[in-house]
Formats: C-alpha cells, sequence, structure tokens
C-alpha cells in the first residue's frame, strides 16, 4: 500500500492528527490499535464463512450470505478484504488499494477531492494509518439490476479500523449499494471516510446499517458531489447499542440535482448518538429533503440537520421527530435553514414527546396489552418509507426492525 497519496497530503494529515472534530465526544486514538493483516483467508462466496454466529451479525447489518438477488459483494474482516466481486458488468468492485493499483492517475483526481485530508484528527488518521476500504464504481449507462453489498467487519478486540472508500456513479447510471458493519468484538473504533461522485443524470442509493457494539467508538466522514440532474438518498439506520457514533455526512448538489437523507436511531442506556446531514443546494432548480426519526430508551441522541441554500427556483425541507420513551433518554434536534436569495422555498419541522395516552387507549381497547400497543407504536414511528428500496430489502430492514426492538 505504499501508493496511497502523495508526501504533500501526508504531510496534511500529519500537522492535522491532533484537531478536534467539531461535533461529537473526543477520541484518544491511542486506545486502539491497527489490525493484523493476512489473518482471514478469502472466500468465493459469503456462505463460505465458517462461523454461523458472525454470518448472523452481517445479516443484523444487511448483508446476506445468499447472494442470488445482488449485483456483487465486497466483505472486509479488520484489515483484510476475504470477498469481492462483481456480478454485473455494468459494476466494478475493488479494495481501494488495489484499485489505486491499476487506476493509478484516473484515480488521483477522486482522492481526496470530496473529503479534505485534515478535517479531523479521524480524516487524518484515515490516511497515514489506512486499513483498507472499497472502490465502487457504476459504469456509465449502466443500470444496475441488484443491489451491491457491502460489510466491514471488525472481528480483533479494540481494533482500529480506517477506511477510505471511493463510489463512482458514473453518467446515466443507477445502482443501489447496501453496506453494513458489524463486530463480533468487545470494543473497538471505526472511522469511515466516504467519498461518493454523482455524475450527471446518475442515480445512486446509499443505504448504511449499523450493527455495532456497546462499547465501540464510530466516525465517519463522508462528502457527496451530485452533478446536473442526478439523484442521491442516503439511508442511514442504527437500531443497537453503540458508545458514541458521530457523523455529519454532506451534500453538494448542481442544477436539477436531488438529495434525500433518511434516519432511523434508536438509542440504548450508555449510548450517544450525535447524527446529522447537510445539503448545500448551490445550483438552480435542485431538490433536496432530510427525514429523521429518533427514538430513545435511555440514550442520548442529537440529530443534526442542514439545508443550505444558494441558488434560485430551489426547494427543501427538513424533519425531524423524536420519541422518548424512558425517563433518562434526551433528545436534541437542531434543524437549521441557511438562505441568502428571496427566490427560493425552504422549512422545516421538528417534534419531540413521548407515546400519546389516547393511541394507546385506542389499541387497547382493541384486545392489545399496553406493551404489544406500545411496540407497534413505536416500530410505526421508525417506519419511514425509504426510497429506493425494493421490496425483498424493505422486508429485511423490517425483520431487522424486529429483531433489534425484541418485537
Amino acid at each position: 500500500m505504499a501508493k496511497t497519496s502523495n508526501e504533500q497530503l501526508k504531510e496534511r494529515a500529519r500537522r492535522a492528527i491532533t484537531k478536534k472534530a467539531k461535533y461529537g465526544v473526543d477520541v484518544d486514538l491511542n486506545a486502539f490499535k491497527l489490525p493484523e493483516t493476512n489473518v482471514h483467508d478469502p472466500v468465493a462466496n459469503p456462505s463460505e464463512l465458517s462461523s454461523r454466529d458472525e454470518i448472523t451479525l452481517l445479516r443484523k447489518a444487511g448483508f446476506s450470505d445468499n447472494d442470488n438477488r445482488t449485483s456483487g459483494s465486497y466483505l472486509q474482516y479488520d484489515f483484510d478484504t476475504i470477498c469481492s466481486k462483481s456480478k454485473d458488468p455494468g459494476v466494478e468492485v475493488l479494495p481501494i488499494d488495489e484499485a489505486w493499483e491499476i487506476y493509478g492517475d484516473w484515480l488521483n483526481d477522486y482522492w481526496w477531492k470530496n473529503v479534505s485530508i485534515d478535517t479531523d484528527k479521524f480524516t487524518s488518521q484515515t490516511e497515514l494509518h489506512m486499513t483498507r476500504g472499497y472502490f465502487i464504481r457504476a459504469k456509465a449507462g449502466a443500470k444496475i439490476t441488484y443491489p451491491l453489498q457491502s460489510c466491514l467487519f471488525i472481528s480483533q478486540n479494540f481494533g482500529a479500523q480506517n477506511v477510505h472508500n471511493i463510489v463512482i456513479a458514473e453518467e446515466k447510471s443507477d445502482i443501489h449499494i447496501i453496506t453494513g458493519c458489524a463486530t463480533s468484538a468487545k470494543a473497538g473504533l471505526h472511522v469511515g471516510v466516504s467519498e461518493f461522485y454523482v455524475e450527471e443524470h446518475a442515480s445512486l442509493t446509499f443505504t448504511m446499517i449499523h450493527n455495532w457494539g456497546e462499547d465501540f467508538v464510530v466516525r465517519p466522514r463522508s462528502v457527496t458531489t451530485v452533478k446536473k440532474g442526478g439523484n442521491f438518498t442516503n439511508n442511514y439506520i442504527i437500531m443497537d447499542p453503540v458508545k458514541s457514533v458521530q457523523l455529519f455526512p454532506s451534500t453538494y448538489l448542481e442544477a436539477d440535482a436531488t438529495a434525500r437523507y433518511n434516519s432511523i436511531l434508536y438509542g440504548h442506556p450508555g449510548s450517544t448518538m450525535d447524527i446529522g446531514g447537510r445539503v448545500v443546494l448551490q445550483g438552480i432548480r435542485s431538490r433536496a429533503e432530510v427525514l429523521s426519526r429518533a427514538a430513545t430508551i435511555g440514550g442520548k441522541i442529537v440529530a443534526r440537520g442542514i439545508l443550505d441554500g444558494k441558488a434560485s427556483n430551489i426547494k427543501a425541507h427538513l424533519e425531524c421527530d423524536g420519541l422518548i420513551l424512558a425517563k433518562k433518554g434526551v433528545i436534541h434536534a437542531i434543524p437549521e435553514l441557511i438562505a441568502d436569495r428571496p427566490d427560493l422555498e425552504m422549512s422545516h419541522e421538528a417534534s419531540i414527546g413521548r407515546i400519546g395516552e389516547d393511541q394507546l387507549y385506542y389499541l387497547m381497547a382493541r384486545g392489545m396489552t399496553e406493551e404489544e400497543a406500545t411496540d407497534m407504536i413505536v416500530r410505526g414511528f421508525l417506519s419511514i418509507d425509504i426510497e429506493g428500496l425494493r421490496p425483498e430489502i424493505k422486508a429485511e430492514l423490517e425483520k431487522i426492525t424486529s429483531i433489534q426492538m425484541g418485537l
């Protein structure tokens, strides 16, 4: 992995390695260690994994060991890529270091172009101590029938997984990526730098399901650029306990481009989630929607959203709803609208509360117990109609939600 970047980039990373993030709890990077290499053997198909327990964890993170209805798979354990394949000629899937070796100067046009290497110590750590990541490219004009699945798995206790991902949807292509993160370790650190490039009239749907442990620290860093007429949909789901997760992805829209963020957050006792999304509408007639559903049974959730309107004839809406189900739960909704011109349309809504007694009484009057009625209301509250999901994937996500909530 000698050709990760030039020395100028590394010097910028070294200067910023102590730079704290703008949001979220600070993290001691020295508390985690880089994973060992060449520990996990590659497999031709995820179904060849030897541990059924790990397959169960992968499924909870949205990854299937049966890939008959996928366009390809990428599976990384700690440092090692154990499965990387495409089943559709219109899509390419590679470990990021192999992609660099193959494409060289061409990939350099995308390398650290969306995400600034010196954003904070987490981006710097990723450049200085990268533990792989993936490269996914939907070729120009390709309409990928089935979703492509990827998963980043941590098995080494107190391991630090610092991945750099690059996803390119070339002109007039259409691809849906379902990516999950999971672990069998007690504690660890996951830093994921992801750069998304959606070219003209292309469509990219990116669904992320986090399935970490209660002593895990998670710091994704991602930025998306969407060119003229392109579409980007970002779905984020976290239902399991986690010590601390902080992410604030940004998307920049050109003319006639659209972006949609959907987040489903479930906070457990001891968990701290600082999660948001920012869309900058810098092209005429661009559109954006940011939707968040947060429920807590004792965890702290900060739900942020920023819509920044910079062009004429744009439309954007931000919506954040929270449900507090336990006395020690905390939800802090921070919606922001920014505009510097009059010829645009932007709006936001935010609400936080508890389950209404009239809703409970209505369901209990029809034969449900209070617990059954509560479960049904919470499940319905968290069921955002996620745009771009095919029926079989929606059914799988409903199963995941039910399992996590003990329904």
